[in-house]
């Protein structure tokens, strides 16, 4: 199967995660995309084939060599983004992109523009596939899983090339933080693993944000507003403070490469009740512990103001995987090595986010972040470059290649 067509059809299948539910998988919907893979992984002749009941799909490719080759994978996810609609997914081609702009929708004037989205020009010239201007696309992460699949595909098609044992799975919850939550690491038995969840072609990530989430519930005090003279407290009013204490310079639409942030991600409530939801971001460990640490004396200080009234939970969620991938520094080596090989540039940048890659690799299994070719994620202005598609699957095959070779 053609690797666009592989992506497509993927795309058309709606697995929207959801933050709100408590299962795992968040949607029952996801193992549509699984069970399909699993039965091309099946078809296709790899091995261990197995799909668990939390969404997990596993499978492995047999080495072709008698060389002692360390086994490695690839990792990609099933879901797309909460942020928007996955249902009824309708990509379309647009041929030999000539720079202008792109009517993604007619009939409620969605146009994507070189104007406003300047990295469309880098690919000119290149197929591209687009929305239809209703869904997001679903590139990511489901270009990951047609690069993975294609390039086992390829492997299985060209014995010639040596290859060592290849693990790869597919994992359910990635958009909502929980892709690595039951991920088997032992099960999955490679030294280490690459997500194939990047963006733009070329990029190369081991360095990640360290992760908090903050989330402060206000109980005020509400009464009649025509005598509430020294009487109320309007949690609405507390939470604003809560906001205006915290540096408005270390915002994310004030900062970029290596400088972390607050974002303010949520205030509901009323006069009576409210909730102030953050998550917080950086690099640095140091600077990390610090946002941290200045969000409890922001709360500690409204709590001597207005009577222990706020609640804060406070909640890591990753680490920075720098610190356990620089020691195994040859992964990133084999990972740019790849790269040139098949005509891409190497670039290497701190992802201002995070992956399955990141957690997974404080559970034992290094795995920084290879790109997927997309852009524009989790919107209806995504679209993805087939070059940069190809692109990625050819550098799964070469870094399998590489690493057979080096063992010689």
């Amino acid at each position: 199967m053609d690797i666009v067509d592989r992506f497509i059809k993927y795309a058309r299948i709606d697995t929207q995660s959801d933050e709100n539910s408590t299962q795992t998988p968040s949607t029952r919907k996801q193992f549509n995309l699984a069970k399909e893979v699993e039965k091309e992984a099946m078809e296709m002749g790899l091995a261990d084939v197995s799909l668990d009941n939390n969404c997990y799909l596993m499978a492995t490719l047999p080495a072709n060599t008698k060389k002692d080759v360390p086994v490695i994978g690839f990792i990609a996810h099933f879901d797309t983004s909460p942020d928007m609609s996955g249902e009824k997914v309708n990509p379309r081609m647009v041929k030999a992109y000539d720079g202008k702009d792109i009517l993604l929708n007619e009939s409620n004037g969605v146009v994507l523009s070189p104007s406003d989205f300047p990295e469309l020009l880098h690919h000119v010239g290149e197929d591209l596939i687009v929305t239809d201007g209703n869904t997001l696309l679903g590139a990511d992460d489901k270009a990951g899983v047609a690069e993975i699949m294609n390039a086992m595909q390829y492997l299985i098609d060209h014995p010639e090339v040596e290859h060592g044992k290849i693990r790869i799975a597919f994992t359910p919850d990635e958009e909502i933080g929980r892709g690595a939550d039951k991920f088997d690491v032992a099960k999955f038995g490679a030294r280490w693993a690459y997500t194939m969840d990047g963006s733009e072609v070329g990029e190369l990530e081991y360095e990640n944000f360290n992760a908090a989430s903050a989330k402060i519930e206000i109980q005020g005090r509400n009464v009649h507003p025509g005598y509430a003279k020294g009487k109320m407290i309007n949690a609405l009013h507390v939470a604003n403070e809560l906001v205006a204490l915290l540096p408005e310079g270390e915002r994310p639409e004030h900062t970029e490469g290596y400088e972390g942030f607050f974002h303010l991600i949520a205030i509901n409530g009323t006069v009576d009740a409210a909730r102030v939801s953050y998550i917080i971001r950086d690099h640095d460990r140091l600077k990390f512990e610090a946002r941290k640490r200045l969000m409890n004396e922001v709360v500690e200080q409204l709590n001597e103001r207005y009577e222990n009234r706020l609640i804060l939970e406070l909640k890591d969620q990753y680490y920075n995987m720098k610190e356990k991938v620089e020691p195994v520094m040859h992964v990133i080596d084999y990972a740019y090595r790849a790269m040139e090989a098949v005509g891409v540039k190497p670039n290497i940048k701190p992802i201002r986010g995070g992956t399955d890659g990141a957690r997974l690799s404080f559970m034992g299994l290094p795995c920084p972040n290879i790109f997927a070719g997309g852009l524009n994620f989790h919107g209806r202005y995504e679209f993805l470059p087939v070059p940069s598609l190809q692109k990625a699957s050819e550098v799964i095959v070469k870094i399998a290649e590489l690493v057979a070779r080096d063992e010689e």
